[in-house]
């Protein structure tokens, strides 16, 4: 969706996990959500309006993103989101003051290989924090030798892969929005592998 009078724009992996939101919504309320790379923060402002408890963030280094997250939030009535300036990979002091979190959101972060590792290097230091927390992530295939499982295994993270079709989300339009397309969208699941092997 392109706001032309916003300069924002919101990606086909952001309307299918908002899908996956929406469908577990009655488990919102209460949690506290923070979104990373979030852009025009569409999963994170829809959670938000179920009842959750989230921070906005994108990286310290692209104000205009910021400023689009924040924008977003008075747009839909929400001007008490607090949206942070956060760089994968950099332990920033924003990061380290962050409140527990339960659910991390992240579409379409994976998106340039260069970034995969500081993206798991931040996942990662927040799941040490927050043990229980899952990162509910959508991602794009936009090439075969596309992977991360070499780095779930270094940082010690497990992945559940969430089919399209168990949250409704494997139509070309959703929400009445056309976006998803004919897009190759996948979800995952990511958390903290246990020493215990699982």
């Amino acid at each position: 969706v392109l706001d032309p009078q916003y300069g924002m724009y919101v990606w086909p992996c952001a309307v299918v996990l908002a899908q996956y939101l929406w469908v577990h919504r009655g488990s919102l309320p209460g949690k506290r959500v923070l979104e990373i790379g979030a852009g025009a923060g569409l999963p994170g402002v829809l959670a938000a309006k179920c009842g959750a408890e989230v921070t906005l963030s994108d990286s310290e280094e692209l104000p205009r993103c910021l400023r689009n997250c924040r924008r977003s939030c008075l747009l839909n009535g929400l001007p008490h989101v607090p949206v942070l300036g956060l760089t994968w990979g950099r332990v920033s002091p924003e990061l380290l003051s962050l409140p527990p979190v339960d659910i991390i959101l992240g579409s379409d972060v994976f998106f340039d290989p260069k970034d995969f590792e500081d993206i798991l290097t931040t996942i990662y230091f927040l799941l040490e924090k927050n043990p229980q927390a899952q990162f509910w992530t959508t991602y794009q295939v936009r090439s075969a030798d596309w992977s991360i499982e070499a780095l779930l295994c270094k940082w010690k993270l497990k992945t559940i892969h969430i089919p399209l079709h168990s949250f409704g989300a494997d139509k070309e339009h959703l929400a009445s929005s056309s976006l998803p397309g004919r897009h190759t969208i996948e979800m995952m699941i990511i958390s903290l592998a246990r020493s215990d092997g699982t």
